[in-house]
């Protein structure tokens, strides 16, 4: 059994890889500081595979700390790093955490790797790299333009550090994802904000549930079907399956230096308005909604060609996005106890 280290494993995507990583065979480790979570879902993942997960608590940024898991804990075959801010919103507001945390955790985990003779590294990257593409959907080939955000500006730098450090002995995938949705369909994981969601399915089922009196939508005014923001919205589940894959494609390659990356989505653009609509048909709950001003950060339109991660990486997603609003709204109702 191959021990990986999961980075982040608490949040909301690093839990659903964990799940995901156990049903393949492996043997997951998590690292989290819990600064954007905490042992819920760690907790949802026990229940789920009937499987203890070894946790440390700490901070990715600190080297002596990483040193103390990897002695502990190791040999590790490959690393997952989920562990970074995600927050477009916030990262505006806090652009200097976002750079100290996003970079700084990185740089320590790769220096870390090479220490313990680990190359095998998934990382956590972003449609946010592509900045605002000229033509949708994006492919793994499309140019970078200026960030949206300083968000996806640690993004592409994180890119930028891997595509120089693998050169030096590493074996990279960059993961570029789109908007996680959903939860897990036994209800037992899913997204877990702390304080104020960042993400808009948790502020609509949040609205459903009757926590906050009503959903704003940034802009309605931008050069989309309805005037509002068109995104690539994919299954969590269907995304952490994805990472799965590529550990699988790491171990067959014989590469000894590697850097690849690959589009995980759903290679279909859905507007924010259609994804709401889309929520009350599903679920029969109604959404009150108002339009607000567009947000700084937020990219217009943007949605992913996957068919490298198809046919390289032989995945797919199986969820609809009907499905991942059902099961967001399930995962919801268990948090609230609605029945």
């Amino acid at each position: 059994m191959k021990k990986v280290l999961v980075t982040g494993g608490a949040g909301y995507i690093g839990a659903h890889a964990v799940v995901e990583l156990i049903n393949a065979g492996y043997e997951p480790v998590v690292v989290d500081d819990l600064s954007k979570s905490d042992r819920t879902l760690l907790e949802g993942v026990e229940s789920i595979t009937s499987r203890k997960v070894q946790f440390f608590q700490g901070d990715c940024g600190d080297t002596s700390f990483l040193k103390g898991v990897f002695e502990w804990a190791g040999p590790f075959a490959a690393v997952m790093h989920f562990a970074a801010y995600k927050s477009v919103g916030e990262s505006v507001e806090q652009p200097l955490e976002y750079y100290r945390n996003n970079l700084g955790s990185l740089v320590s985990l790769m220096k870390t790797m090479k220490g313990f003779g680990v190359a095998n590294l998934i990382f956590s990257s972003s449609c946010t790299v592509y900045g605002q593409p000229d033509v949708v959907p994006v492919n793994e080939e499309t140019p970078f333009k200026r960030a949206e955000s300083p968000y996806g500006a640690t993004k592409q730098m994180c890119e930028r550090i891997l595509e120089d450090a693998y050169l030096t002995g590493y074996r990279v995938i960059s993961l570029r994802y789109f908007n996680p949705v959903g939860a897990h369909p036994s209800a037992q994981i899913g997204e877990l904000p702390i304080g104020r969601p960042n993400n808009l399915v948790p502020f609509i089922t949040q609205t459903a549930a009757g926590i906050r009196e009503k959903l704003t939508v940034f802009g309605n005014d931008y050069d989309t079907p309805d005037g509002s923001c068109v995104r690539d919205f994919i299954h969590v589940v269907d995304l952490a399956q994805g990472h799965v894959k590529a550990l699988e494609y790491l171990h067959k390659s014989r590469s000894e230096k590697l850097f690849e990356v690959f589009n995980l989505g759903t290679g279909e653009g859905v507007t924010v308005l259609q994804l709401i609509n889309k929520f009350i048909e599903t679920t029969g709950v109604n959404v009150p909604y108002a339009i607000g001003p567009r947000r700084s950060g937020d990219v217009e339109k943007t949605y992913g060609d996957v068919s490298k991660a198809n046919n390289i990486l032989q995945w797919k997603t199986k969820y609809s996005i009907e499905e991942s609003l059902q099961h967001a709204w399930n995962w919801e109702k268990k948090l609230r106890d609605i029945k």
